[in-house]
């Protein structure tokens, strides 16, 4: 939106840094964002929530009672890494994240995978080269359900319940974005499915993905088996442009999609409700790393990236450019890179290496492949 009395565009973000290195690499994308602001000639409104583990320890609640009716004054929401060893990841995810994607129907999960020059890949270089593709996840039900429980505890008949979601409406409308984002990539997708394994969810699924691919006649559509499908990351990942999963599915294939492209702490995700009915929340995959938090060799990029795919999303498409053409310049140069990355460089370092390129880089020139649908385009 545009802020009354002035030309400059104003955006207003809520920023929940998180935990561990959350804080670290979310203060390091926020500098990165402010020098694009600067720039590219728009605001940044921040509010900063300090939700997460530590809240959870301090009060009782990853967040206050009336968290999601704040947020949802917000654009646009990023957010760090969550987690902490003495909290159970059951009460970190499902009374913070969960939520959060399903009270704004963020029912979309996009995450790149791409190979960085400068980045060692456990492929050969030959297959490392070619990986350019986009991971669309199912974000709001599947195999990801509340529904389920244990019975007679705790004894030898003890049984686990979990029961997996699947809707029409829900595997449709995310099959319908995961085509369209072929069509404005190399015009393939594939679809993971199980249905050998599966008899009922994955059939569903199937049958729904290919009823929306008569809407889209010049987008190639192959459904593959889950596990051949890790394989092919691994062993022909030229062969795949866009995939789309389910919850479940496309949060594993993802996860190996950033080690074979070198780590997850490039791996950046953007979690859309594509109607922008509700703001989008933008996160790197990795985790809290508490093993390192606090040292400052953190690596920021999959933040980074993020906040780069955030501003895309709103709208901001020469500085999102801009942000991953410094990126790729940065790692492509090899001289400042993480630990992680195989370098010694600190986080700040990372962060002023990518503000120095971002003000030399052309904000016209863009930098990334699609990784979003367009803004506007249908949902």
């Amino acid at each position: 939106m545009t802020s009354e009395g002035s030309a400059r565009r104003l955006h207003r973000v809520a920023v929940i840094p998180g935990d561990g290195i959350g804080v670290e690499t979310t203060a390091a994308a926020l500098e990165v964002l402010a020098a694009a602001a600067g720039r590219w000639g728009f605001e940044l409104e921040l509010e900063r929530f300090p939700w997460g583990c530590d809240h959870y320890v301090a009060h009782g609640r990853m967040m206050p009672v009336d968290a999601l009716d704040r947020l949802g004054r917000f654009e646009a929401i990023m957010l760090g890494a969550v987690g902490r060893p003495d909290v159970p990841d059951a009460i970190s995810i499902w009374e913070l994240i969960m939520p959060i994607r399903r009270r704004f129907d963020q029912f979309v999960n996009v995450r790149p995978v791409r190979r960085l020059d400068g980045i060692r890949s456990p492929l050969s270089d030959r297959l490392a080269a070619a990986v350019d593709l986009v991971v669309v996840r199912e974000n709001t039900e599947g195999e990801y359900s509340e529904i389920g429980g244990v019975l007679r505890p705790p004894s030898n008949d003890e049984v686990c319940l979990q029961v997996a979601g699947f809707s029409r409406t829900g595997c449709e409308r995310v099959a319908r974005y995961a085509f369209q984002l072929a069509g404005e990539r190399r015009g393939r997708l594939v679809s993971a499915t199980k249905s050998n394994g599966l008899p009922h969810s994955m059939p569903f699924w199937d049958a729904a993905v290919r009823s929306v691919a008569a809407e889209f006649p010049a987008v190639e559509l192959r459904s593959v088996h889950v596990d051949a499908l890790a394989a092919a990351f691994v062993l022909e990942p030229a062969e795949l442009d866009v995939v789309v999963a389910s919850n479940l599915f496309g949060d594993i294939l993802s996860e190996i999609g950033a080690a074979v492209v070198g780590g997850i702490g490039i791996g950046s995700s953007a979690n859309l409700d594509p109607t922008g009915r509700h703001p989008s929340m933008f996160e790197p995959i990795h985790g809290s790393a508490p093993d390192i938090a606090g040292l400052g060799i953190a690596d920021p990029i999959g933040q980074i990236w993020s906040a780069a795919m955030m501003l895309r999303h709103l709208g901001e498409v020469a500085a999102a450019g801009a942000i991953m053409a410094s990126i790729e310049a940065v790692l492509a140069a090899g001289e400042v890179l993480t630990p992680d990355l195989g370098g010694s460089a600190r986080t700040a370092a990372v962060t002023a290496a990518v503000v120095e390129r971002l003000a030399a880089t052309d904000g016209d020139a863009g930098g990334a492949p699609v990784e979003m649908v367009a803004a506007g385009g249908s949902a």
